[in-house]
């Protein structure tokens, strides 16, 4: 048995959006019991990440780490034709991730105590972004 669906997230920049309450609602739609969940993000400028959803601290400094990595306006850039920020998101993608996996159990998301499911947009500006959800 499969559930598969799409939804959007409007990001306002860079940062974490919380889509944990989203996915979880497509796990309850799916009417799985056990299995498999997977989500995907169908972009190549941000990314998916599992981190703590308790403390808004982890998220800024997780934010404010991973720009200090990767700067912008770095003279090696060239591929720089939607801004400064164009490659180092591309980076940032690259070195975390587009797509999770997260057993479901008695119909829920196995996650921890203080785990969220995270979009992690690495651009400036806003974006809508698509994920996808698989539900096995």
């Amino acid at each position: 048995m499969a559930y598969c669906e799409h939804f959007d997230v409007v990001t306002r920049g860079q940062g974490l959006y919380e889509v944990t309450d989203r996915v979880e609602q497509l796990v309850a739609e799916s009417a799985i019991t056990n299995g498999l969940c997977t989500v995907f993000l169908c972009h190549t400028s941000a990314s998916l990440v599992i981190q703590e959803n308790a403390d808004p601290s982890a998220k800024r400094d997780l934010e404010k780490w991973l720009n200090r990595l990767v700067k912008e306006n770095d003279e090696i850039f060239t591929h720089t034709s939607e801004g400064p920020d164009d490659m180092p998101s591309h980076i940032k993608a690259a070195l975390t991730a587009t797509s999770i996996s997260i057993p479901v159990i008695k119909s829920r998301l196995t996650l921890g105590t203080w785990q969220g499911i995270y979009l992690w947009e690495h651009r400036r500006s806003s974006h809508r972004r698509t994920i996808a959800a698989a539900i096995l």
